[in-house]
């Protein structure tokens, strides 16, 4: 899972090692859609995303105090956008995550989450007035249009017609995952000044783990959890460690090393690697209309992050 929060100056050398890192991040994250699509089979929505961040949670608070000695204390004001965070990027995201992958295929949702700057810049635009250049609604417009072929599988005229054979419940819960990471992204802009990145991903990820756990706390006891296999647990590892701490702690160091916007150009390599596993792992079949559709996506999403 990719986090939000302040960027950091750019180093003055750059190691080769941080572009690998930042590949490797990009598979991680496009694993997470085929770790995900296998855990949203086997658990409920809400015991799957419980128990991804249990595991995220502690091995943040361990990065924490190995990194920075711990977490500091928060002001009243960083407590409540804090809890902020964990209920728009981890709570309600984790939801849709886990709900759409139970009825979409991985690489399909993948290509959805390419959408995440664009709607980000969207919303900063409208509620935060950030000015938005030419070049930036040119992206924009790229971006939606790749979407808009990827969603109606290369027909939107037929999806004109009857909305329904293009849209389903998936593809709703997906369009609110990214809502959701542009609340999360924009609360992470304005209001944790002071904090950093670890300390403010640390803090969002236990009020989302404490959200999920209440909301959980029913299915927990109807689970059979002696039927679980291996291969669901394995994911839910692969979800908390891989795909959000590790994932995290490397693109982080992206940002300190090469700066946000360069950094931010790796994301699009996450539906690439999700598409390719889906197909290499799930058996999915890969459309022409998704790989179209993905590079006007990335063209759009590099446009718009110049």
């Amino acid at each position: 899972m990719k986090t939000a929060a302040l960027p950091l100056a750019p180093a003055a050398a750059t190691s080769p090692l941080v572009y690998i890192k930042l590949v490797f991040v990009t598979l991680f994250w496009g694993g997470t859609f085929i770790a995900g699509r296998i855990v949203a089979h086997a658990l409920p929505v809400m015991t799957a995303a419980a128990l991804r961040f249990a595991v995220a949670s502690a091995l943040l608070l361990l990065v924490a105090w190995q990194r920075e000695g711990g977490l500091p204390r928060l002001s009243r004001q960083q407590v409540l956008a804090t809890a902020v965070l964990g209920l728009t990027g981890i709570f309600l995201y984790n939801l849709c995550f886990f709900g759409a992958l139970g009825r979409m295929p991985a690489g399909r949702a993948a290509l959805f989450i390419a959408l995440n700057p664009i709607v980000t810049a969207l919303a900063a635009a409208l509620l935060l007035r950030e000015r938005l250049t030419a070049v930036k609604w040119a992206g924009i417009a790229l971006a939606f249009g790749g979407a808009a072929i990827v969603i109606t599988r290369g027909d939107p005229v037929a999806a004109l017609r009857d909305i329904s054979q293009s849209v389903g419940l998936g593809e709703l819960l997906m369009v609110c995952a990214i809502s959701s990471w542009a609340a999360y992204t924009l609360v992470g802009r304005s209001a944790l000044k002071g904090l950093s990145p670890i300390a403010a991903t640390t803090y969002a990820s236990l009020w989302g783990l404490l959200f999920l756990t209440i909301g959980a706390a029913r299915d927990f006891a109807t689970v059979e959890w002696s039927a679980i296999g291996w291969q669901v647990w394995t994911g839910l590892c692969y979800l908390g460690a891989f795909g959000t701490v590790l994932g995290f702690v490397w693109y982080y160091e992206g940002v300190k090393a090469i700066g946000a916007s360069r950094t931010a150009v790796f994301n699009n390599l996450v539906p690439v690697f999700g598409i390719s596993l889906a197909a290499l792992l799930l058996g999915e079949q890969v459309l022409a209309s998704m790989i179209a559709g993905g590079v006007l996506v990335a063209a759009g999403v590099t446009l718009t992050n110049r």
